[in-house]
């Protein structure tokens, strides 16, 4: 039996942080390969500024084709509606029934699982994998967290990973600026991201 991560957002745009994140997780984790998956319309964000699921999905094959482990799919990009995760984990499942999936999420996104849509079904099909990227006391609080969907059924396994200090939102809007973003972007995003004239 392999493990087989599913690791989705909205990718807009795929940055260094969301590189270095995965990275980190193949270091501590022995996956047979991760699925990278943008997503089409995130059920718990408002989607502004959000470009073509082509450009997302270019993009994400652009940052990490440098990673034979990971895989893009356009999945999610191809259903219609919310990207509700349990279909995306119904689907992977039916794929690889007999290897274990591993859901990867940011600590924002466990401390407000059990609000997410049949969060249960989810727990039956997959172990979540929370990066914590956050101080002592919030780290602290996702183990208890875990702890409690651990109660109900589930697998939850908690990394510590070096802090992530970016968001998306954060580099659209130095993008709008025309501020430079090559600390935050790989090179060939800023070249993309130039080329088709992306987040002007």
């Amino acid at each position: 039996m392999s493990n087989i991560g599913l690791f989705g957002g909205t990718f807009n745009p795929v940055h260094t942080g969301h590189i270095r994140l995965l990275k980190s997780v193949l270091d501590k984790m022995d996956f047979e390969k991760v699925i990278v998956l943008p997503d089409r319309i995130p059920p718990h964000k408002q989607a502004h500024n959000l470009v073509s699921g082509k450009q997302r999905f270019e993009m994400c094959r652009l940052a990490f084709e440098d990673m034979p482990s990971v895989e893009i799919s356009d999945f999610e990009l191809k259903r219609s509606g919310k990207s509700y995760s349990v279909y995306t984990v119904r689907h992977f499942k039916k794929l690889y029934p007999n290897d274990k999936l591993c859901f990867i999420m940011g600590s924002d996104m466990l401390l407000i699982f059990d609000k997410w849509y049949r969060y249960e079904e989810i727990l039956s099909m997959a172990t979540l994998v929370c990066i914590s990227r956050e101080d002592e006391d919030t780290t602290k609080k996702l183990r208890e967290y875990a702890q409690k969907l651990t109660e109900k059924g589930g697998e939850v396994i908690v990394l510590d990973t070096p802090p992530m200090e970016l968001s998306s939102s954060e580099i659209r809007e130095k993008l709008r600026n025309s501020e430079d973003c090559s600390c935050y972007l790989p090179q060939k995003i800023v070249q993309y991201i130039c080329e088709n004239n992306l987040y002007k």
